[in-house]
């Protein structure tokens, strides 16, 4: 069946610029015309398409696909792998940038009196200042927020540091749990679900039952929280979420 320009680019979600300027650079030019020179597409011609989109999508530039779809020696696997590695580094910094977001809601408004070295030890190019904004307007009128305002004020780098390993320690147990296969509400998963609870308690403010599983809910509804907690791993939040609720059940 042939194509006109037009219905590929509707077809395939392009512009026809687009497919004008990929026959030009002779990425993907058709393999027929009309008798009055239209351009006029395949199946074949669209399945080429479809590869280079998925190419796109993935980074890479018009010039190496090209080279990788027209190349019999070529070995897009190798490119996908190069790809790979630089997704994942990307994928890796934006995990360190939504937790760090975490870590500023949960400690509210970031009053913090670091050094600039120490600063960025800490939490590298994230600024949780931008942040204390939408913290205050969430829960300003709380002593919950009052609390932990006073007590960040407080902390020097050792303190926060301290704080990140005991997160990323209890982050490493929990997946294990989870990871054997322990219901979310068996007794080694609601033991982690209240270490979570303390922890937050000792760093921040009194966190009770009630505001526990009120965090809990938020970590479901929020994008950011649940994107910090899938990055540590798939089906963490939702797990550590019912952990918390089956805690709080069991101890009322």
């Amino acid at each position: 069946m042939a194509y006109t320009v037009g219905q590929v680019a509707k077809l395939a979600g392009v512009t026809v610029r687009t497919l004008h300027h990929y026959d030009e650079i002779g990425l993907l030019s058709p393999s027929g015309r009309s008798s009055t020179g239209y351009r006029r597409y395949d199946d074949t011609d669209l399945e080429r398409l479809q590869l280079i989109r998925h190419y796109r999508e993935l980074g890479f530039p018009l010039d190496q696909i090209t080279g990788i779809l027209d190349d019999p020696a070529a070995d897009p696997a190798a490119h996908l792998r190069r790809q790979h590695e630089l997704l994942t580094v990307r994928i890796k910094r934006l995990q360190e940038m939504v937790s760090a977001i975490e870590f500023a809601l949960e400690a509210r408004k970031l009053n913090i009196r670091l050094t600039p070295e120490e600063r960025f030890e800490v939490f590298g190019d994230f600024e949780p200042e931008a942040h204390a904004e939408e913290a205050e307007q969430r829960w300003g009128g709380t002593e919950a927020y009052a609390e932990s305002n006073r007590r960040v004020s407080r902390y020097g780098k050792d303190d926060w540091l301290r704080f990140k390993q005991e997160n990323e320690d209890w982050a490493r147990r929990i997946v294990a749990v989870m990871s054997s296969g322990a219901p979310a509400d068996g007794p080694e998963a609601m033991e982690l679900a209240e270490e979570h609870r303390q922890i937050i308690g000792r760093w921040f403010y009194e966190c009770s039952y009630e505001i526990h599983t009120g965090l809990a809910d938020m970590y479901l509804a929020d994008e950011r929280f649940t994107a910090h907690y899938e990055s540590i791993a798939p089906g963490l939040t939702a797990y550590l979420a019912e952990a918390i609720h089956a805690n709080a059940i069991s101890r009322a």
